[in-house]
């Protein structure tokens, strides 16, 4: 009997995957394709969904020389989470570029909007700060300066949708226009104690109700596709997660007080808080759905750094200081040790716990004998930083903290910053056996497979604590200094 397998999409902010994962939860086979980003001189971030649809095809194409249509027993999706797309409900034909959830091209309308009242009720239905990083002020944005965004809504024929939904508008064909909690919760639409969206959330940005997608469980059936016609029948689409709650199902942090961080373009560090939200979710973290399965909900605590392994890549295409991203870590361990320049990341300000918005990236602390390798130090250190922030205000908040950390993403194999991690959190950091943790949790979760994946390697503190102290103290004065 051929071997049956779940077709995952991860749909992440530099390119398509599509994986083949069979039920013993191993990857069979994995492809992808990455798409432009464009970045004009104000430093906006834009995606063009005609050449994201274009590779999807591609993407199928292969796939399908590699397992036959009838091996492929359903789909799942996985997605970059706050970017903001809008097209045609008749066509389904993009209305503008997508714009991707590190723009802050909104920061202005974002600033005419927010008054005290407004930033409280935001807070409190949304466990978000009212911030350009999220999707509703980009929308907001579109409607504003978008000619056929504008027409579209005139004439109801608007859709309004993160990445999600419009993977399942366009794979069933306009048939179905959906969207899950995971996502929904990071729109500031949605308000997190009802699992609805908000008549007066969505007043507030004017977006109509009436052009955002249907809100079902995270394990629901989604439609049915075809796979853009190369299929002669339809399988089905069985789950969907936005990227980082995806990650958090594939380690098994089902119980409150496991956490992990994932190293993608930017990082999350997500915390499960169990099926209760805190008394108060007026904080400087976020506060946000995990997953609602079959009716159930579970919430978590998440602190978004905007710039992780995007700081890689600055250092690579803009500074030239590396040539690849395999170089950081042999360069940050052979850096001087007495060099205290330290890399404030904040290209698009600062987000949770800061919130800084008008902040501006810098290195500091620099002096003449300072150079390549002290730079690329300063920078895997400052992501080190913010994480450390992130759960020193979990500690605060939440019931409970587990002392192991969970990691996946891209730079889990850099040594030095995995070490650093563990020395100055104090806590063991386990590395995730495979990279591909957001699309493994889709698909774990359309098998609705509750289990976790087992840990490749271990790190362990053995930095001095005085040390370490005096590390974070730095870091806390230098953003002091500049906010």
């Amino acid at each position: 009997m051929a071997k049956k397998y779940i077709l995952a999409i991860d749909q992440s902010t530099q390119g398509t995957k599509a994986i083949l994962i069979d039920h013993q939860d191993q990857i069979f086979w994995k492809t992808s394709l990455p798409h432009k980003q464009l970045i004009n001189n104000q430093g906006w971030v834009s995606h063009d969904l005609f050449e994201i649809e274009a590779n999807l095809k591609k993407l199928f194409e292969e796939v399908l020389v590699q397992a036959s249509g009838d091996q492929i027993e359903s789909l799942a999706i996985t997605n970059q989470r706050e970017s903001a797309a809008a097209w045609s409900r008749s066509t389904g034909t993009p209305l503008c570029r997508t714009i991707v959830w590190q723009d802050n091209r909104s920061t202005e309308l974002v600033k005419a909007l927010t008054t005290p009242t407004i930033r409280q009720t935001l807070k409190n239905k949304t466990g978000l700060e009212i911030s350009p990083y999220f999707t509703a002020s980009k929308w907001a944005w579109m409607l504003q300066n978008e000619s056929a965004v504008q027409k579209a809504n005139r004439e109801g024929d608007l859709c309004f949708g993160t990445m999600d939904s419009w993977l399942i508008f366009q794979l069933t064909n306009g048939k179905s226009f959906k969207t899950e909690p995971s996502n929904a919760c990071r729109t500031q639409l949605m308000n997190i104690k009802s699992g609805r969206w908000d008549d007066e959330l969505c007043s507030t940005f004017g977006i109509k109700i009436e052009s955002l997608p249907e809100i079902v469980d995270s394990n629901s059936h989604f439609g049915g596709t075809n796979l853009f016609g190369l299929l002669d029948h339809e399988i089905p689409i069985l789950s969907v997660l936005g990227d980082s709650q995806a990650a958090l199902f594939a380690h098994g942090c089902f119980d409150c007080g496991e956490f992990k961080v994932t190293f993608g373009t930017g990082s999350s560090v997500m915390l499960n808080i169990g099926e209760n939200l805190p008394k108060s979710i007026d904080n400087k973290l976020n506060t946000s759905i995990a997953w609602s399965l079959n009716g159930k909900t579970s919430y978590v605590l998440e602190g978004n750094i905007n710039y992780a392994g995007a700081c890689i890549t600055w250092l690579k295409d803009n500074l030239h200081l590396i040539n690849s991203p395999e170089e950081t870590s042999s360069l940050a361990a052979d850096a001087n040790q007495d060099d205290q320049t330290v890399l404030v990341p904040a290209f698009a300000g600062l987000g949770a716990p800061y919130w800084l918005p008008d902040m501006k990236a810098a290195f500091v602390g620099m002096t003449a004998t300072t150079g390549k390798k002290e730079l690329v130090r300063a920078t895997l250190n400052s992501l080190v930083y913010q994480i450390n922030d992130i759960l020193s205000a979990y500690s605060d908040l939440a019931p409970k903290v587990n002392d192991e950390i969970h990691t996946d993403g891209g730079m889990i194999h850099n040594t030095y910053l995995m070490q650093q991690l563990s020395d100055i959190t104090g806590r063991q950091v386990d590395i995730s056996t495979i990279s591909e943790l957001s699309a493994l949790g889709t698909a774990m979760n359309a098998m609705n497979h509750l289990t976790g994946t087992t840990s490749s390697s271990t790190y362990r503190p053995v930095m001095k604590r005085s040390i370490a102290d005096s590390l974070v103290n730095d870091w806390i004065s230098w953003i002091r200094k500049l906010s």
